[in-house]
């Protein structure tokens, strides 16, 4: 199972498309909101999450996290103590830390990218401590996957889907999308 945290200001296209396509794979992934159930996205859309992001239950069901960007979305999932601790608990544990746009800055600032590569929005890539930034649409090194923005959601999410469920899943789901990439 994976948390797809999210909170007011979070950027709607990178949470929903991402969301959208790990759920077409049949990967178990619970949207979690940071101070509510109901948030606000960066472009006034209202969300509403799956849980709060308090309820969360960090145990050996847990595959990974997913942490989409905006602004100020990517500041107040990086504040939030719930996040964090899931952070750490899959950084112990080796698990899947997925983020997209701003939010692989939070990565950065956790210390989980050193020795990693690791892709950004433009202008980000100072805050991501420790990670070489190769360029690209997305980027996946072990258990850290990464997005460059909002127009690569759907890669982003395809690049998760082909690290838990294996390329030929991925690849059969981007059939199936219709994916020019």
């Amino acid at each position: 199972m994976f948390y797809l945290f999210m909170a007011d200001g979070t950027e709607e296209v990178e949470a929903l498309a991402t969301l959208d396509v790990m759920r077409r794979a049949g990967i178990n992934t619970v949207t979690a909101g940071v101070g509510s159930t109901e948030i606000t996205g960066s472009h006034n859309v209202k969300i509403i999450c799956d849980i709060p992001a308090d309820a969360i239950n960090l145990n050996s069901e847990l595959e990974g996290i997913v942490l989409p960007g905006g602004m100020p979305g990517t500041l107040n999932l990086e504040k939030d103590k719930n996040v964090q601790n899931a952070i750490k608990y899959c950084a112990e544990n080796s698990l899947f830390m997925c983020a997209i746009c701003a939010a692989p800055s939070i990565l950065g600032h956790a210390g989980v990218l050193k020795g990693k590569k690791a892709v950004c929005f433009p202008g980000f890539e100072d805050e991501l401590d420790g990670a070489t930034v190769p360029g690209g649409f997305v980027c996946a090194d072990a258990n850290i996957i990464t997005g460059r923005g909002m127009g690569c959601a759907v890669l982003f999410g395809l690049e998760i889907v082909k690290a838990v469920k294996g390329e030929a899943d991925a690849a059969k789901l981007r059939a199936s999308l219709q994916c020019a990439i």
